[in-house]
């Protein structure tokens, strides 16, 4: 490896260690001026780096001095639910309470608050759907947007409502945590709503007369007049960060396998290195399981008194037990952590101890094509700014090393940033929230970067192939109202709002529940799959969510003990998951009892009566998901009902060596080159006719099947 130096990383979510008292982090120096900062002004942009301790400190700061005080909470939102929980638990530690008391966190289907709640940690999602109950959240003093340079799709449009609150809510402060310098973005954004004060400021009869200006000495005044009018609603501050010198080793020559490679390159520390824990830095779940389990089967060859290596997993779809195991001291003292993440650990959160980081130079992002309706979750290269990030957790707490499994040219050639997420994904759930929002001009509102309108395009036309939109492109009531107000995707939210008319409630809730607490099955002694017979008891030849409803029905039956831990593992179940479920499901069947949905009538009903159960669910899924639509050719791929793009049953799949006409999906996967769909239940092709006219034809223009 070819190596050479760098100062590198930024941090937010910082997780102070247990052993170090806040007050020597970086951001204590700066904590009046933060304070002086709110008082004063309606926005304030933070910019901090690696170590500075923003996240969990801002909000105490704020708590001392008397922000929430009348009965009022101050919010931190998080992109991802893994660092709301963990900086919450942080933070009661750091002040002495039982998490969900005074702090506590707010995530989909998990609320650990209570009246007493003064500091609330939530994702920014969830913040979205507050508004819907609040619209001028009301509740809060001050609300701390932090991550906001990921640019997550909530992130932006939570930025563009909260432009709209503050003009109605004087008293509300705002503060908006970056770990990039992408200050000058956001006080742009949120200055040129104020434009129209600054003219009339200036005796301006309307904003007509700013573009009229004639001679460069007004120009310059009405200038230097916007940039004051800046200075006044929002002041950027950066927090110095503690970051030791970092070197960067690159491969002198291209991998074609970054997990063995990454597996290779943790032994080589172990052995020729000093003491610290390592982070690697990987793409997705499936890889993180391929490594761990290699590293366990290494680790028999070593000799008997080298320390232990204790891998530990860390991604979103772990228990909060799971994830929180990661900031544990390692068990025995001796040994050394290697925590093997997905870019959760890139900028969410903060492992103390760690040294080595080891860097794939890959992530897996969602991609929505809106010509093909495929929206593929697809392991696709880093930024730059990522790059740094990764590196940058090597410099913690003494100097590092940075392995980056990719070659210095192959750096050169990466994006400076990522791409937002607003310009790569399917807006439906955007469009819909915005709708129930009032907000009915998508094309006008406020993003703080515009989506194509191929995107906006699209998810409209989906949104009103559900019946969630009218031909005037208004919320339908009740189905387009009731429709945002689920914490469910829309096809997902059709599904469970059809269900009542197909007579298969109880049986659509258990599906769902189950779809949404993933993962379902577990692995034991480190293998990657689990035991292929314990789980064909429950296979149903249907597919994969009539499967998970007999998982759902065996797990909860009173008849055999089946939710003890032991029946779980015997069946290679996630026990945590599926005790998710269970309150999942009651989640959502408050829902479906509040709305008092209407069963079958007349000759609906008279047809479903001859039809089995399965069929109905069968039918009501298909009513949902008709837009993810796959016929299997003779070489057992399937095509979309574009025909644009091939795609494989995943092996996870009841269906993955079953022939099969139809079929609707859930989720697409793109691993290397292939593209895997999962979740998928057969259906009948006049189905997707019946329940989804609008969508379909047959012959002709459309979508043609």
């Amino acid at each position: 490896m070819a190596a050479s130096s760098e100062y590198g990383g930024t941090d937010t979510n910082v997780i102070p260690s247990p052993y170090k008292p806040s007050s020597l982090l970086p951001i204590a120096r700066h904590r009046q001026a933060l304070l002086y900062l709110v008082e004063k002004y309606p926005i304030t942009i933070v910019v901090g780096q690696t170590g500075s301790g923003k996240t969990t400190q801002i909000p105490q700061y704020l708590h001392q001095a008397g922000w929430t005080g009348d009965g009022k909470i101050i919010a931190c939102t998080q992109p991802r639910r893994v660092a709301a929980t963990t900086v919450a638990a942080r933070v009661a530690e750091e002040m002495g309470c039982r998490l969900g008391q005074e702090v506590g966190y707010s995530i989909r289907f998990e609320d650990m608050t209570s009246s007493h709640t003064v500091i609330k940690y939530l994702t920014d999602g969830l913040l979205l759907r507050e508004i819907l109950i609040d619209p001028l959240l009301s509740r809060y003093s001050v609300i701390m947007v932090d991550e906001a340079h990921e640019r997550s799709l909530s992130t932006d449009v939570l930025l563009g409502i909260l432009k709209k609150i503050r003009k109605r809510r004087k008293d509300l402060r705002i503060i908006i945590s970056s770990a990039t310098l992408q200050a000058e973005d956001f006080v742009h954004f949120f200055v040129d709503g104020d434009e129209y004060e600054g003219a009339k400021a200036l005796g301006m009869a309307d904003m007509q007369d700013v573009r009229i200006i004639q001679g460069k000495e007004d120009e310059k005044r009405v200038l230097a007049k916007m940039n004051y009018m800046g200075q006044e609603l929002a002041r950027v501050i950066s927090l110095e960060g503690r970051m030791f010198p970092v070197d960067i080793l690159y491969l002198e020559d291209p991998t074609d396998d970054y997990v063995e490679k990454a597996v290779q390159t943790v032994f080589d520390i172990h052995l020729r290195e000093g003491d610290g824990d390592i982070l690697i830095f990987l793409s997705g779940r499936e890889e993180i399981e391929t490594c761990i389990s290699a590293i366990h089967d290494r680790m028999s060859a070593l000799h008997p008194r080298t320390p232990k290596l204790i891998p530990l997993p860390l991604y979103a779809g772990l228990s909060t037990d799971q994830q929180m195991a990661v900031f544990e001291p390692a068990d025995p003292p001796t040994g050394r952590k290697v925590i093997v993440s997905t870019n959760i650990a890139e900028a969410s959160v903060t492992i103390d101890g760690v040294v080595y980081v080891i860097d794939s130079g890959f992530v897996k992002i969602r991609a929505y094509n809106p010509h093909t309706g495929v929206e593929t979750l697809t392991a696709t290269a880093i930024s730059k700014a990522s790059a740094t990030q990764r590196a940058g957790r090597a410099g913690r707490t003494r100097p590092g090393k940075c392995y980056r499994l990719y070659t210095e040219e192959a750096y050169q050639g990466l994006r400076e940033t990522s791409v937002p997420e607003v310009q790569r994904s399917n807006l439906a759930p955007v469009i819909l929230q915005l709708k129930a929002l009032g907000i009915d001009n998508i094309v006008r509102f406020d993003f703080l970067t515009n989506p194509p309108a191929e995107l906006v395009s699209r998810g409209l036309e989906l949104l009103y192939s559900l019946g969630a939109l009218d031909d005037y492109a208004r919320l339908t009531k009740p189905l387009g109202y009731r429709l945002a107000e689920l914490p469910v995707n829309p096809a997902l939210g059709k599904i469970l709002l059809n269900s009542a008319k197909f007579g298969c409630v109880d049986q659509v809730l258990s599906i769902a529940a189950m779809i949404t607490s993933q993962p379902v099955y577990v692995s034991h002694d480190e293998s990657t799959l689990a035991h292929p017979q314990a789980r064909r008891k429950f296979i149903a030849q249907e597919g994969d969510h009539l499967t998970l409803l007999n998982i759902f029905t065996a797990y909860t039956s009173p008849s055999h003990g089946a939710r003890s831990a032991q029946w779980c593992h015997s069946h290679y179940l996630n026990a945590r998951s599926l005790a998710k479920a269970v309150s999942v499901r009651a989640q959502l069947k408050r829902y479906l009892d509040k709305f008092s949905l209407p069963g079958p009538k007349g000759e609906e009903k008279d047809f479903l009566e001859k039809v089995s159960q399965e069929e109905r669910i069968r039918r009501c899924i298909a009513s949902g998901l008709f837009a993810n639509a796959a016929r299997m050719q003779p070489d057992g791929t399937f095509l979309g009902v574009g025909g644009e793009v091939r795609m494989w049953a995943h092996p996870s799949s009841v269906l993955f060596d079953r022939r099969v006409d139809w079929v609707v999906f859930g989720e697409v996967v793109e691993t290397g080159r292939k593209v895997f769909i999962k979740d998928l239940t057969v259906v009948i092709k006049d189905w997707l006719v019946e329940y989804a006219p609008g969508f379909y034809q047959i012959k002709g223009g459309g979508h043609t099947l």
